[in-house]
């Protein structure tokens, strides 16, 4: 099975792709914004292609077309603007949905936030993301793609876990990015996820084990 990673450049991303490259029953693509950032992961024997979420659906259907599944772990960076959010976040996700229904890729695995599918639940900080990752996670539900959401609360740069708590309506809590990548693996390899979403944190029990439970 070949796993499209768009945002594999990003940390959450890179953690997937090291896990997909050294997987025996999976092989990656690489979806990445430079040139520069391409060639690297080339260097290292990694499939990457360049692709451009503020593209067109017809440039995304290319970058798309020959895999058999997408994970979208992309997002416009806590440095830019409410704009690049809603044009990133929200319609590069969406685009990415209509270019995998037209080269049909139906699995897509959306990584989105904690508790943006409940308004009265988001950072009042940070409403323009969580607008986007709801509205972005509502077309996702609503078009003909096999998809899973995964909410992961808080971000952090630690060492694995290898366990975590899983559910509908989690209290606010962290996870490491290694962990969100190994659950994306889970999910990927677990058809009893398919359109179903849930948010992610650290908790008690392994990672397959959880998955296998929602």
């Amino acid at each position: 099975m070949k796993i499209l990673v768009v945002g594999a450049n990003g940390q959450i991303g890179k953690h997937l792709v090291e896990l997909i490259q050294n997987s025996e029953e999976l092989s990656v693509r690489a979806m990445v914004r430079k040139q520069e950032q391409a060639d690297e992961l080339i260097r290292k024997d990694i499939e990457a292609v360049v692709g451009d979420l503020e593209g067109s659906v017809e440039e995304l259907h290319n970058v798309v077309a020959g895999t058999d599944a997408i994970v979208f772990t992309a997002g416009s960076g806590g440095s830019t603007g409410s704009d690049k959010t809603l044009l990133i976040d929200l319609d590069g996700a969406v685009k990415l949905m209509e270019a995998a229904e037209k080269a049909v890729v139906n699995r897509f695995v959306m990584v989105s936030a904690h508790q943006a599918n409940n308004r009265e639940n988001w950072h009042s900080s940070l409403k323009p993301y969580y607008a986007a990752k709801h509205y972005a996670d509502k077309m996702l539900m609503h078009s003909s793609l096999d998809y899973t959401i995964i909410r992961p609360g808080g971000l952090l740069n630690e060492d694995s876990t290898n366990k975590i708590q899983a559910g509908e309506k989690l209290e606010r809590g962290a996870i490491p990015r290694a962990d969100v990548a190994k659950t994306i693996i889970a999910v990927i390899k677990n058809n009893q996820t398919i359109h179903k979403s849930f948010d992610l944190i650290t908790g008690e029990t392994p990672i397959e084990e959880a998955i296998d439970k929602i």
